[in-house]
Protein backbone atom coordinates (compact mmCIF):
# COMPACT_ATOMS: atom_id res chain seq x y z
CA UNK A 1 0.00 0.00 0.00
CA UNK A 2 1.33 3.27 -0.64
CA UNK A 3 2.09 4.98 2.53
CA UNK A 4 0.40 7.66 3.79
CA UNK A 5 2.89 9.72 6.13
CA UNK A 6 5.81 11.78 5.21
CA UNK A 7 9.61 11.16 7.05
CA UNK A 8 10.90 14.41 7.20
CA UNK A 9 14.31 14.88 9.26
CA UNK A 10 14.06 17.36 12.28
CA UNK A 11 16.06 20.31 11.15
CA UNK A 12 13.55 22.90 10.58
CA UNK A 13 13.97 24.06 14.63
CA UNK A 14 17.23 24.28 14.66
CA UNK A 15 17.83 27.53 14.53
CA UNK A 16 15.07 28.16 17.38
CA UNK A 17 17.15 25.82 19.60
CA UNK A 18 19.95 28.35 19.07
CA UNK A 19 18.07 31.28 19.62
CA UNK A 20 16.26 29.56 23.03
CA UNK A 21 20.20 29.29 23.95
CA UNK A 22 20.72 32.51 23.61
CA UNK A 23 17.77 33.90 25.35
CA UNK A 24 18.20 31.18 28.50
CA UNK A 25 22.02 32.27 28.96
CA UNK A 26 20.61 35.39 29.72
CA UNK A 27 17.39 34.42 31.72
CA UNK A 28 18.96 31.99 33.80
CA UNK A 29 19.31 32.11 37.58
CA UNK A 30 21.94 30.35 38.05
CA UNK A 31 25.48 30.16 35.92
CA UNK A 32 23.96 27.71 33.51
CA UNK A 33 19.98 27.14 33.17
CA UNK A 34 17.88 23.77 34.39
CA UNK A 35 14.93 22.22 33.62
CA UNK A 36 13.02 19.46 35.63
CA UNK A 37 11.03 17.07 33.35
CA UNK A 38 8.60 14.89 35.15
CA UNK A 39 7.53 11.68 33.23
CA UNK A 40 3.95 10.01 33.79
CA UNK A 41 2.61 7.07 32.53
CA UNK A 42 4.30 4.46 29.57
CA UNK A 43 7.55 3.95 27.57
CA UNK A 44 6.32 6.09 25.31
CA UNK A 45 6.26 8.98 27.24
CA UNK A 46 9.93 8.20 28.67
CA UNK A 47 10.53 7.67 25.07
CA UNK A 48 9.51 11.20 24.22
CA UNK A 49 10.73 12.97 27.29
CA UNK A 50 13.87 11.64 26.22
CA UNK A 51 13.61 13.17 23.06
CA UNK A 52 12.65 16.54 24.64
CA UNK A 53 15.81 16.45 26.64
CA UNK A 54 17.94 16.41 23.87
CA UNK A 55 16.22 19.38 22.62
CA UNK A 56 17.23 20.90 26.12
CA UNK A 57 20.34 19.60 26.30
CA UNK A 58 21.28 21.67 22.68
CA UNK A 59 19.95 24.60 24.65
CA UNK A 60 22.41 24.56 27.06
CA UNK A 61 20.50 23.35 30.02
CA UNK A 62 21.40 20.84 32.59
CA UNK A 63 19.21 18.93 34.75
CA UNK A 64 17.25 18.94 38.03
CA UNK A 65 15.16 16.85 40.06
CA UNK A 66 14.38 19.83 41.98
CA UNK A 67 11.67 21.72 40.47
CA UNK A 68 12.57 24.65 43.23
CA UNK A 69 15.98 25.60 40.99
CA UNK A 70 14.75 25.16 37.90
CA UNK A 71 13.93 27.28 35.48
CA UNK A 72 11.56 25.17 33.00
CA UNK A 73 9.81 22.78 34.68
CA UNK A 74 7.36 20.14 32.24
CA UNK A 75 5.18 17.28 33.19
CA UNK A 76 5.00 15.02 30.69
CA UNK A 77 1.51 13.26 31.07
CA UNK A 78 -0.40 10.12 30.43
CA UNK A 79 -4.54 9.70 29.79
CA UNK A 80 -4.67 6.16 29.80
CA UNK A 81 -5.94 6.49 33.35
CA UNK A 82 -8.37 8.42 35.51
CA UNK A 83 -5.64 8.63 38.49
CA UNK A 84 -2.80 9.83 36.20
CA UNK A 85 -4.72 12.46 35.30
CA UNK A 86 -5.79 13.37 38.87
CA UNK A 87 -2.16 13.04 40.07
CA UNK A 88 -1.01 15.66 37.08
CA UNK A 89 -3.59 18.55 38.18
CA UNK A 90 -2.81 17.52 41.62
CA UNK A 91 0.95 18.25 41.32
CA UNK A 92 0.47 20.96 39.03
CA UNK A 93 -1.55 22.60 41.74
CA UNK A 94 1.42 22.96 43.57
CA UNK A 95 3.68 24.21 41.36
CA UNK A 96 2.03 27.87 41.70
CA UNK A 97 3.88 28.57 44.92
CA UNK A 98 7.34 27.89 42.57
CA UNK A 99 6.02 30.67 40.43
CA UNK A 100 4.81 32.76 42.86
CA UNK A 101 8.64 32.54 44.31
CA UNK A 102 10.71 32.47 40.89
CA UNK A 103 8.09 34.80 38.23
CA UNK A 104 10.59 33.68 35.70
CA UNK A 105 10.57 29.70 35.82
CA UNK A 106 8.61 28.45 32.64
CA UNK A 107 5.98 26.21 33.59
CA UNK A 108 4.87 23.33 31.06
CA UNK A 109 2.90 20.49 29.92
CA UNK A 110 2.96 17.75 26.93
CA UNK A 111 1.74 14.45 26.49
CA UNK A 112 -1.25 12.58 25.58
CA UNK A 113 -3.43 14.65 28.52
CA UNK A 114 -2.83 17.71 26.58
CA UNK A 115 -4.63 15.98 22.90
CA UNK A 116 -7.79 16.06 24.90
CA UNK A 117 -9.94 18.96 25.41
CA UNK A 118 -11.91 18.94 28.47
CA UNK A 119 -8.26 18.58 30.12
CA UNK A 120 -6.69 22.15 28.31
CA UNK A 121 -9.68 24.42 28.48
CA UNK A 122 -9.42 23.21 32.73
CA UNK A 123 -5.82 24.21 32.38
CA UNK A 124 -6.50 27.63 30.75
CA UNK A 125 -9.40 28.47 33.19
CA UNK A 126 -7.91 26.93 35.99
CA UNK A 127 -3.74 27.35 36.00
CA UNK A 128 -2.82 30.68 34.39
CA UNK A 129 0.59 29.86 36.11
CA UNK A 130 1.29 27.56 33.51
CA UNK A 131 3.20 29.15 30.15
CA UNK A 132 3.48 26.23 27.19
CA UNK A 133 0.94 23.54 26.47
CA UNK A 134 1.39 21.11 23.54
CA UNK A 135 0.42 17.65 22.60
CA UNK A 136 2.30 14.80 21.35
CA UNK A 137 1.98 15.64 17.40
CA UNK A 138 3.94 18.97 18.27
CA UNK A 139 7.28 17.33 19.75
CA UNK A 140 9.17 18.19 16.35
CA UNK A 141 8.22 22.38 17.18
CA UNK A 142 9.22 21.92 21.21
CA UNK A 143 12.18 24.51 20.16
CA UNK A 144 9.73 27.35 18.75
CA UNK A 145 6.86 26.75 21.19
CA UNK A 146 9.38 26.96 24.19
CA UNK A 147 11.15 30.26 22.42
CA UNK A 148 7.55 31.96 21.81
CA UNK A 149 6.45 30.78 25.33
CA UNK A 150 9.70 32.56 26.97
CA UNK A 151 10.01 35.66 24.48
CA UNK A 152 6.35 36.93 24.33
CA UNK A 153 5.01 36.66 27.95
CA UNK A 154 1.50 34.86 26.54
CA UNK A 155 0.44 31.57 27.43
CA UNK A 156 1.32 29.27 24.63
CA UNK A 157 -0.65 26.40 23.15
CA UNK A 158 -0.67 23.99 20.30
CA UNK A 159 -2.75 20.55 20.71
CA UNK A 160 -4.37 18.72 17.68
CA UNK A 161 -2.35 19.38 14.79
CA UNK A 162 -1.41 16.09 13.26
CA UNK A 163 0.57 16.81 10.25
CA UNK A 164 1.21 13.00 9.60
CA UNK A 165 4.74 13.05 9.62
CA UNK A 166 7.35 10.72 10.95
CA UNK A 167 10.53 13.20 12.07
CA UNK A 168 13.83 11.31 12.35
CA UNK A 169 16.76 13.27 13.44
CA UNK A 170 15.61 14.65 16.61
CA UNK A 171 18.33 14.91 19.48
CA UNK A 172 17.88 12.00 22.26
CA UNK A 173 19.60 12.17 25.95
CA UNK A 174 18.46 8.69 27.27
CA UNK A 175 18.36 8.62 30.78
CA UNK A 176 20.34 5.01 31.15
CA UNK A 177 23.48 4.44 30.07
CA UNK A 178 23.10 0.59 29.13
CA UNK A 179 19.36 -0.16 28.87
CA UNK A 180 17.70 2.50 26.08
CA UNK A 181 14.17 2.99 24.67
CA UNK A 182 13.89 2.54 20.76
CA UNK A 183 10.69 3.86 19.28
CA UNK A 184 9.40 1.93 16.02
CA UNK A 185 6.12 3.16 15.35
CA UNK A 186 3.64 6.10 16.85
CA UNK A 187 0.19 6.12 17.51
CA UNK A 188 -2.69 3.08 16.88
CA UNK A 189 -5.32 1.86 14.95
CA UNK A 190 -6.79 -0.48 16.93
CA UNK A 191 -9.52 1.29 18.62
CA UNK A 192 -10.17 -0.66 21.93
CA UNK A 193 -13.10 0.63 23.25
CA UNK A 194 -11.69 1.80 26.85
CA UNK A 195 -8.62 3.07 25.33
CA UNK A 196 -7.88 6.78 24.43
CA UNK A 197 -4.40 6.64 23.26
CA UNK A 198 -5.53 6.48 19.24
CA UNK A 199 -7.14 9.82 19.70
CA UNK A 200 -4.62 11.29 21.64
CA UNK A 201 -1.71 9.95 19.34
CA UNK A 202 -3.11 9.51 16.04
CA UNK A 203 -3.03 6.73 13.41
CA UNK A 204 -0.22 4.23 13.40
CA UNK A 205 2.88 4.87 11.52
CA UNK A 206 6.08 2.97 11.61
CA UNK A 207 9.85 4.44 10.85
CA UNK A 208 11.30 3.47 8.11
CA UNK A 209 12.94 -0.47 8.27
CA UNK A 210 16.40 1.30 7.48
CA UNK A 211 16.06 4.48 10.22
CA UNK A 212 15.12 2.21 13.00
CA UNK A 213 18.38 -0.46 12.49
CA UNK A 214 20.54 2.66 11.77
CA UNK A 215 19.91 3.32 15.18
CA UNK A 216 19.47 0.24 16.68
CA UNK A 217 23.09 -0.53 15.39
CA UNK A 218 24.11 2.86 16.98
CA UNK A 219 23.22 2.02 20.15
CA UNK A 220 24.50 -0.87 20.10
CA UNK A 221 28.19 0.20 19.14
CA UNK A 222 27.47 2.86 21.80
CA UNK A 223 27.42 0.51 24.53
CA UNK A 224 23.89 -0.23 25.23
CA UNK A 225 23.09 -3.58 26.65
CA UNK A 226 19.71 -3.91 26.78
CA UNK A 227 17.21 -2.14 23.58
CA UNK A 228 13.17 -1.99 23.83
CA UNK A 229 11.67 -1.54 21.18
CA UNK A 230 8.83 0.61 21.50
CA UNK A 231 5.08 0.70 19.68
CA UNK A 232 1.72 0.89 21.22
CA UNK A 233 1.10 -2.44 19.06
CA UNK A 234 4.17 -3.58 17.35
CA UNK A 235 3.00 -6.25 15.34
CA UNK A 236 1.37 -3.88 13.20
CA UNK A 237 5.04 -2.34 12.08
CA UNK A 238 5.67 -1.97 8.58
CA UNK A 239 1.61 -1.98 7.58
CA UNK A 240 1.60 1.77 6.61
CA UNK A 241 5.50 1.48 5.24
CA UNK A 242 5.33 1.03 1.02
CA UNK A 243 8.22 -1.63 1.11
CA UNK A 244 6.71 -4.78 2.48
CA UNK A 245 8.08 -5.39 5.60
CA UNK A 246 6.78 -6.83 9.12
CA UNK A 247 8.13 -6.67 12.40
CA UNK A 248 9.20 -10.28 12.76
CA UNK A 249 11.30 -9.05 9.95
CA UNK A 250 12.80 -6.13 11.54
CA UNK A 251 13.60 -8.12 14.77
CA UNK A 252 15.27 -10.22 12.84
CA UNK A 253 17.44 -8.09 11.07
CA UNK A 254 18.45 -6.41 14.36
CA UNK A 255 19.35 -9.40 15.93
CA UNK A 256 21.93 -10.07 13.26
CA UNK A 257 23.73 -7.29 14.82
CA UNK A 258 27.23 -8.37 16.66
CA UNK A 259 27.49 -7.20 19.99
CA UNK A 260 26.45 -8.43 23.98
CA UNK A 261 23.02 -7.47 24.20
CA UNK A 262 19.74 -8.30 24.93
CA UNK A 263 16.62 -7.32 22.37
CA UNK A 264 12.76 -6.32 23.53
CA UNK A 265 9.72 -5.10 22.89
CA UNK A 266 6.15 -3.94 23.68
CA UNK A 267 3.73 -4.16 23.35
CA UNK A 268 2.23 -7.01 21.27
CA UNK A 269 -1.63 -7.03 20.19
CA UNK A 270 -2.80 -11.03 19.94
CA UNK A 271 -4.90 -10.18 17.07
CA UNK A 272 -1.60 -9.49 14.77
CA UNK A 273 1.13 -11.67 16.90
CA UNK A 274 2.26 -14.30 14.08
CA UNK A 275 3.63 -17.23 14.44
CA UNK A 276 6.81 -15.83 12.61
CA UNK A 277 7.23 -13.82 15.30
CA UNK A 278 7.34 -16.64 17.27
CA UNK A 279 9.84 -18.39 15.43
CA UNK A 280 12.27 -15.78 15.16
CA UNK A 281 12.48 -14.98 18.66
CA UNK A 282 12.76 -19.15 18.79
CA UNK A 283 15.83 -18.94 16.41
CA UNK A 284 17.69 -15.37 17.54
CA UNK A 285 20.89 -14.87 19.46
CA UNK A 286 19.86 -11.52 21.34
CA UNK A 287 15.63 -11.24 21.52
CA UNK A 288 14.67 -12.10 24.90
CA UNK A 289 12.40 -15.01 25.93
CA UNK A 290 9.82 -12.63 26.98
CA UNK A 291 6.37 -12.22 25.89
CA UNK A 292 4.15 -9.50 27.05
CA UNK A 293 0.19 -10.36 24.84
CA UNK A 294 -2.02 -8.57 26.68
CA UNK A 295 -5.37 -10.53 26.85
CA UNK A 296 -7.50 -8.27 28.75
CA UNK A 297 -10.11 -10.43 29.51
CA UNK A 298 -10.72 -14.66 29.33
CA UNK A 299 -14.66 -13.96 28.09
CA UNK A 300 -15.45 -13.86 23.84
CA UNK A 301 -18.13 -11.62 25.23
CA UNK A 302 -16.30 -9.04 26.72
CA UNK A 303 -13.36 -9.18 23.83
CA UNK A 304 -16.12 -8.53 21.67
CA UNK A 305 -17.40 -5.38 23.89
CA UNK A 306 -13.68 -3.99 24.03
CA UNK A 307 -13.56 -4.76 20.06
CA UNK A 308 -10.09 -6.55 20.92
CA UNK A 309 -11.06 -8.50 17.03
CA UNK A 310 -9.40 -11.89 18.38
CA UNK A 311 -10.95 -14.88 20.71
CA UNK A 312 -9.64 -16.62 23.68
CA UNK A 313 -8.77 -19.62 21.98
CA UNK A 314 -6.89 -17.38 18.98
CA UNK A 315 -5.36 -15.85 22.02
CA UNK A 316 -4.25 -19.79 23.72
CA UNK A 317 -3.40 -21.02 20.18
CA UNK A 318 -0.72 -18.64 20.13
CA UNK A 319 0.43 -18.82 23.97
CA UNK A 320 0.42 -22.44 23.31
CA UNK A 321 2.86 -22.08 20.10
CA UNK A 322 5.00 -20.00 22.18
CA UNK A 323 5.24 -22.49 24.27
CA UNK A 324 6.41 -25.25 22.01
CA UNK A 325 9.00 -23.70 20.52
CA UNK A 326 10.41 -20.97 23.15
CA UNK A 327 11.74 -23.22 26.03
CA UNK A 328 11.08 -21.27 28.98
CA UNK A 329 9.48 -18.56 27.36
CA UNK A 330 8.34 -15.88 30.10
CA UNK A 331 4.57 -14.82 29.74
CA UNK A 332 3.18 -11.67 31.14
CA UNK A 333 -0.10 -9.74 30.17
CA UNK A 334 -2.22 -7.12 31.21
CA UNK A 335 -5.85 -7.60 32.71
CA UNK A 336 -8.99 -4.88 32.89
CA UNK A 337 -11.38 -6.17 35.94
CA UNK A 338 -14.50 -4.86 35.64
CA UNK A 339 -15.09 -3.96 32.44
CA UNK A 340 -18.73 -2.37 31.98
CA UNK A 341 -21.12 -4.75 31.94
CA UNK A 342 -19.12 -7.60 32.69
CA UNK A 343 -20.38 -10.49 35.06
CA UNK A 344 -18.66 -12.72 37.76
CA UNK A 345 -19.08 -15.46 35.72
CA UNK A 346 -17.03 -13.62 32.73
CA UNK A 347 -14.51 -12.85 35.43
CA UNK A 348 -14.18 -16.61 36.16
CA UNK A 349 -13.60 -17.12 32.44
CA UNK A 350 -10.33 -14.81 33.22
CA UNK A 351 -9.52 -16.53 36.33
CA UNK A 352 -9.72 -20.16 34.29
CA UNK A 353 -7.47 -18.58 31.20
CA UNK A 354 -4.89 -17.28 34.57
CA UNK A 355 -4.95 -20.87 35.63
CA UNK A 356 -4.04 -22.28 32.39
CA UNK A 357 -1.44 -20.22 30.87
CA UNK A 358 0.18 -19.48 34.15
CA UNK A 359 1.91 -16.36 33.21
CA UNK A 360 5.71 -15.36 35.49
CA UNK A 361 3.67 -11.92 35.93
CA UNK A 362 0.37 -9.73 34.95
CA UNK A 363 -0.50 -6.41 35.37
CA UNK A 364 -3.84 -6.29 36.00
CA UNK A 365 -6.10 -2.70 36.72
CA UNK A 366 -9.85 -2.16 37.34
CA UNK A 367 -11.50 0.21 34.88
CA UNK A 368 -11.38 3.03 34.80
CA UNK A 369 -13.68 5.48 32.18
CA UNK A 370 -11.85 7.63 29.84
CA UNK A 371 -14.09 10.87 28.35
CA UNK A 372 -14.48 10.37 24.39
CA UNK A 373 -14.22 6.68 24.87
CA UNK A 374 -16.92 4.16 23.61
CA UNK A 375 -17.23 2.48 26.76
CA UNK A 376 -16.74 4.77 28.75
CA UNK A 377 -21.14 5.33 27.56
CA UNK A 378 -21.51 1.58 28.23
CA UNK A 379 -24.10 0.31 31.37
CA UNK A 380 -21.63 -0.46 34.28
CA UNK A 381 -23.99 -2.14 36.52
CA UNK A 382 -21.42 -3.51 39.18
CA UNK A 383 -19.93 -1.41 41.83
CA UNK A 384 -16.58 -0.31 42.26
CA UNK A 385 -16.75 -2.58 45.70
CA UNK A 386 -18.04 -5.38 43.95
CA UNK A 387 -14.99 -4.75 41.29
CA UNK A 388 -12.37 -4.52 43.91
CA UNK A 389 -13.57 -8.45 45.30
CA UNK A 390 -12.85 -9.64 42.21
CA UNK A 391 -9.85 -7.92 41.84
CA UNK A 392 -8.48 -9.60 44.50
CA UNK A 393 -8.87 -13.15 43.69
CA UNK A 394 -7.16 -12.33 41.05
CA UNK A 395 -4.42 -11.38 42.69
CA UNK A 396 -4.48 -14.43 45.27
CA UNK A 397 -4.45 -16.74 41.86
CA UNK A 398 -1.72 -14.72 40.14
CA UNK A 399 0.08 -14.89 43.46
CA UNK A 400 0.08 -18.49 43.66
CA UNK A 401 1.19 -19.00 40.42
CA UNK A 402 3.98 -16.76 40.40
CA UNK A 403 5.41 -18.19 43.88
CA UNK A 404 4.87 -21.52 42.26
CA UNK A 405 6.87 -20.54 39.14
CA UNK A 406 9.55 -18.69 41.26
CA UNK A 407 9.97 -22.08 43.30
CA UNK A 408 10.78 -24.22 40.27
CA UNK A 409 13.71 -22.20 39.27
CA UNK A 410 15.45 -22.74 42.60
CA UNK A 411 18.81 -24.56 41.76
CA UNK A 412 18.84 -23.34 38.23
CA UNK A 413 21.72 -20.70 36.36
CA UNK A 414 20.33 -18.11 34.94
CA UNK A 415 22.34 -15.48 32.96
CA UNK A 416 21.04 -11.78 34.17
CA UNK A 417 21.83 -8.47 33.10
CA UNK A 418 23.13 -6.75 36.07
CA UNK A 419 20.68 -2.99 37.03
CA UNK A 420 21.77 -1.27 40.17
CA UNK A 421 21.87 -1.66 43.72
CA UNK A 422 19.11 -2.63 45.95
CA UNK A 423 18.00 -0.74 49.28
CA UNK A 424 20.34 -3.31 50.91
CA UNK A 425 23.72 -3.28 51.48
CA UNK A 426 25.77 -5.17 49.10
CA UNK A 427 22.69 -6.85 47.28
CA UNK A 428 22.17 -6.18 43.42
CA UNK A 429 19.48 -6.27 41.31
CA UNK A 430 18.85 -7.85 37.93
CA UNK A 431 16.90 -9.36 35.72
CA UNK A 432 16.77 -12.52 33.38
CA UNK A 433 15.73 -12.91 29.65
CA UNK A 434 12.80 -13.70 30.78
CA UNK A 435 12.14 -10.33 32.67
CA UNK A 436 11.80 -11.89 35.94
CA UNK A 437 13.99 -9.62 38.94
CA UNK A 438 16.78 -12.02 40.59
CA UNK A 439 18.77 -9.82 43.81
CA UNK A 440 21.92 -11.15 44.56
CA UNK A 441 25.25 -9.92 46.59
CA UNK A 442 27.95 -8.54 44.20
CA UNK A 443 29.99 -6.09 43.70
CA UNK A 444 28.26 -2.43 42.20
CA UNK A 445 31.01 -2.58 39.36
CA UNK A 446 28.92 -5.42 37.93
CA UNK A 447 26.30 -3.12 37.26
CA UNK A 448 25.61 -3.06 33.35
CA UNK A 449 27.33 -6.26 32.64
CA UNK A 450 25.54 -9.76 32.22
CA UNK A 451 26.49 -12.76 34.62
CA UNK A 452 25.70 -15.87 35.59
CA UNK A 453 23.59 -16.27 39.02
CA UNK A 454 22.48 -19.52 40.60
CA UNK A 455 19.14 -19.21 41.92
CA UNK A 456 18.98 -19.81 45.81
CA UNK A 457 15.95 -18.85 47.18
CA UNK A 458 12.56 -17.54 45.45
CA UNK A 459 9.96 -15.45 46.89
CA UNK A 460 6.58 -14.53 45.08
CA UNK A 461 7.70 -12.04 42.68
CA UNK A 462 12.06 -12.27 42.71
CA UNK A 463 14.31 -14.64 42.95
CA UNK A 464 17.72 -14.40 45.14
CA UNK A 465 20.80 -15.84 44.02
CA UNK A 466 24.74 -16.13 44.47
CA UNK A 467 27.29 -15.42 41.43
CA UNK A 468 27.81 -18.64 39.68
CA UNK A 469 31.55 -19.28 37.99
CA UNK A 470 31.57 -16.68 35.14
Amino acid sequence: MANQFEYKSFTDDNHYIQLCAEVMAIRARAEQPMACIRTYGCQQNVADSEKIKGMLFEMGFGFTDNADEADFILFNTCAVREHAEDRVFGNVGALKNIKRRHPSVIIGLCGCMMEQKHVTDRLYRSFPFVNLVFGTHSLHHFPELFYNAVTYGKRVYETGIDDKTVYEGIPTRRDGQFKGWLPIMYGCNNFCTYCIVPYTRGRERSRRFEDVVREARTMIESGYKEITLLGQNVNSYGKNLEENVTFAQLLSEIDKIDGDYILRFMTSHPKDCSKELIDVIAGSRHISTHLHLPFQSGSNRVLKAMNRSYTREKYLDIINYAKEKIPGVSLTSDIIVGFPGETYEEFCETLSLIREVEFTSLFTFIYSPREGTPAAKMPDPYTHEEKSKWFSELLRVQEEIAAKRCASMVGQTVRVLVEGKTDKDGILTSRTSGNIIVDFPGDEALVGSFVNVKITKARNWILNGELADQ
